[in-house]
């Protein structure tokens, strides 16, 4: 089955309370997902939309996830297998960031067969503009 995954994270304040947002669509179907945190930072948001679509697949799919952030593509695509390879160690000899995160995304992308796609955020892609929605309004009110 082929799934599209349009994915965004928000924060207010950075750290500070946070959002992430989600939408599956395949054939004519569509989910959408969305959840929050009250200590968080936009990046962790960014990667649990990641986490969140992937784990709500119910079988091994091909899956292409839209993201507006460079850190969950470059990091998905790039970067994981050499901070797997250093004993989750970053070019600098530095403890990872959102490791624990980051061990979920690595566990779900071996799971389905997944692409990255980048879209500008903010810049009218509807369904980036819909996911940030998601995403805002589930960011937890203080």
């Amino acid at each position: 089955m082929s799934i599209k995954i349009y994915t965004d994270g928000a924060c207010s304040g950075n750290p500070g309370p946070g959002g992430w947002g989600a939408i599956l669509h395949w054939q004519d179907q569509e989910k959408e997902l969305s959840g929050g945190e009250d200590a968080t930072t936009n990046n962790r948001m960014e990667m649990m939309a990641v986490i969140k679509g992937l784990e709500a697949l119910k079988k091994k799919s091909t899956v292409t996830i839209y993201t507006d952030s460079k850190y969950v593509q470059q990091g998905s695509e790039e970067w994981l297998e050499g901070w797997k390879a250093r004993g989750w160690k970053s070019a600098s000899k530095q403890p990872v960031k959102n490791q624990d995160l980051w061990e979920r995304i690595d566990s779900l992308l071996q799971q389905h067969s997944v692409t990255f796609v980048w879209v500008k955020g903010h810049s009218g892609h509807e369904m980036n503009e819909r996911v940030d929605k998601l995403a805002v309004s589930a960011i937890p009110k203080r």
